[in-house]
């Protein structure tokens, strides 16, 4: 695969030169070895035009402050840099695409019109960083308030309210704040008359209980058909990307479990990956599977949830009890092994934070034996039912194209016929060893989403056996100086395991300079953190990319024309968690 992989980075690169000459890029090395290539501000809609039919998916889009960065090797002047990473399915290829810009003119042509999905996208590096988007259609703040004064991710942004001045919330503040909040269709290109009738507007949310989160939508009605919807994110925004920036690599592992809330460790995962591979640290092959396996019980938490809420939410009201007692009986194995339950931040740069303890298999193969009989059993109570089925069979479709298009991953893009998780095509952290299958559905609506997720816990269920049945020996976390921190038995026994332990637990290990991502196939789709290190204790930036920030902006693409109860249905079989959208 690693072959195949070098053979189309190669073919890319002279697609390129042919069409448009050698002199024109500038290739940059990373560690984790994606084509990563420079081209001036002039080049670069025409490049990413180019580029358009043998990538699939603009599968990201952020910026970085580079005026405070020292080393920056085989990089042109920049400072800030945008950075557009591009995925193709067909060839299994990753690229990125940089272009830099100087605070005397910091402005990019937009590619709303090559990638749709691009639109938030461009509004979040405008809001995070002030760089605007020739040509976008309505480039305005995403994340923070309207009225929030400065960009957040640049360095000279303050990371604590401590070094902000004094909040005073006066007469005149609050009526900035509310003529702030005030609705004006035409600023959502919205029209409040058609040629014959006058249009309604109704708020969802932002605490509506069907939008699972502090989410808003503006629904533009004819009566009860929808003839427009905007979806309106940000009130869950907590600064995780700019909280990377002032936490040591080590103590930034909470934090990630506060990202998809409902997926725990493999929060962790996405982030410890990367971070072992820009210090060189190999995962000793017990720690791979322990990993695996509390991922893959987490994920069957996190769809029992999805489960529950989406059969609630299209009218039924019994089988969320069932499933979440269900979850109640997961958390109890996840707290025996690990002392946490929904966040228990327990993996480690390099392994885990302790050795599974006595009677953890029994309590496994307990919970995964019963559930099999558990899933049939909902299937004829949930599933089945007529009305379920009325309510979202051929509700909220969308082809594979426009999946792609809108940077759609996991269960939402492999219940429109494509098979694509990360786990089969570029398997990591020990996925290789395991046999397990990869359900697809061919409808792309409501009903084949949710029937996705619970073939998908099926398939975990049948992985935490191979865990249970297979599980090595040996050490459970690398014995590489830049783990966190060394065993604690071991610093009574000599001074300098002792000083080793302080200074990775006050200061944390330094990584070598340079940047990296790894993909993981999270509970909702692909998730990955893009961090860059400067030689320092601490991320010099942390890119999240999330699923659930991209499957939202497809709501108005999805809904438009249906009624009001297929909205709810639409926002339940997506499978969403805000934190995962706003971080």
């Amino acid at each position: 695969m690693q072959l195949a992989l070098k053979e189309a980075q190669l073919s890319t690169l002279k697609l390129l030169h042919d069409e448009f000459g050698k002199e024109i890029f500038l290739t940059q090395k990373c560690i984790d070895e994606i084509t990563t290539i420079w081209v001036s501000r002039q080049h670069l809609i025409d490049v990413l035009r180019f580029l358009r039919p043998h990538f699939c998916m603009l599968y990201d889009l952020f910026a970085v402050d580079e005026r405070t960065r020292e080393h920056r090797q085989d990089q042109p002047d920049s400072e800030y840099t945008v950075v557009y990473q591009l995925l193709s399915m067909r060839r299994n290829e990753d690229l990125r695409i940089k272009v830099g810009v100087f605070e005397s003119h910091l402005i990019l042509p937009s590619i709303v019109t090559v990638w749709p999905n691009a639109n938030w996208y461009e509004r979040e590096v405008w809001d995070m960083f002030g760089i605007s988007f020739d040509g976008h259609p309505s480039l305005f703040r995403i994340l923070l308030p309207p009225t929030w004064e400065g960009h957040a991710l640049r360095k000279d942004h303050p990371a604590r309210a401590t070094e902000m001045g004094e909040f005073i919330m006066d007469a005149e503040r609050v009526a900035k704040e509310q003529e702030a909040l005030r609705f004006k269709p035409e600023d959502w290109g919205m029209t409040s008359e058609g040629e014959d009738n006058e249009y309604m507007f109704l708020n969802l949310g932002p605490n509506h209980p069907s939008v699972h989160g502090v989410f808003r939508i503006a629904l533009q009605l004819d009566g009860e058909v929808i003839i427009n919807s905007v979806p309106d994110i940000g009130y869950h925004h907590r600064g995780a990307e700019k909280m990377g920036e002032r936490q040591t690599w080590h103590t930034y592992i909470p934090y990630t479990d506060r990202i998809d809330y409902l997926a725990g460790v493999m929060n962790n995962l996405a982030y410890i990956q990367t971070v072992e591979l820009l210090a060189g640290i190999k995962v000793p092959e017990r720690a791979k599977i322990i990993r695996i396996m509390l991922a893959e019980l987490f994920r069957i938490s996190s769809h029992l949830v999805f489960y529950g809420t989406f059969v609630q939410d299209v009218g039924q009201m019994s089988p969320v009890f069932y499933m979440f007692a269900d979850r109640e009986r997961l958390f109890g194995i996840i707290e025996a092994i690990t002392g946490g339950r929904m966040h228990p931040a327990w993996f480690r740069i390099g392994g885990v934070a302790q050795d599974l303890p006595n009677g953890w298999d029994k309590l496994v193969i307990d919970f995964i034996d019963s559930m099999p009989a558990r899933l049939d059993e909902w299937d004829k109570m949930a599933m089945q039912n007529k009305v379920l089925k009325d309510r979202t069979v051929g509700i909220g479709v969308y082809t594979e194209k426009e999946a792609l298009d809108w940077g759609i991953t996991g269960p939402g893009l492999r219940a429109t016929g494509n098979d694509w998780d990360v786990r089969k095509k570029r398997p990591y952290g020990g996925y290789e060893q395991f046999d397990f299958e990869v359900p697809t559905a061919s409808g792309g609506d409501c009903y084949d989403r949710a029937v996705l997720r619970i073939e998908e816990m099926r398939e975990s269920i049948k992985i935490i056996r191979q865990c249970v049945d297979n599980m090595p020996g040996g050490p459970y976390k690398s014995e590489h100086r830049s783990t966190t921190p060394p065993p604690k038995e071991r610093t009574m026994q000599d001074i300098e395991t002792l000083i080793h332990h302080f200074l990775n637990v006050s200061w944390g290990p330094v990584i070598p300079h340079g940047e990296a991502s790894v993909m993981i196939e999270a509970t909702k789709g692909i998730n990955s953190y893009h961090l860059i290190s400067d030689n320092g204790t601490n991320a010099y930036r942390t890119r999240i990319r999330t699923p659930s920030f991209a499957h939202l902006q497809q709501i108005p693409l999805i809904s438009q024309g249906l009624l009001i109860p297929d909205l709810i249905a639409i926002i339940a079989s997506i499978d969403f968690v805000m934190a995962d959208v706003d971080r």
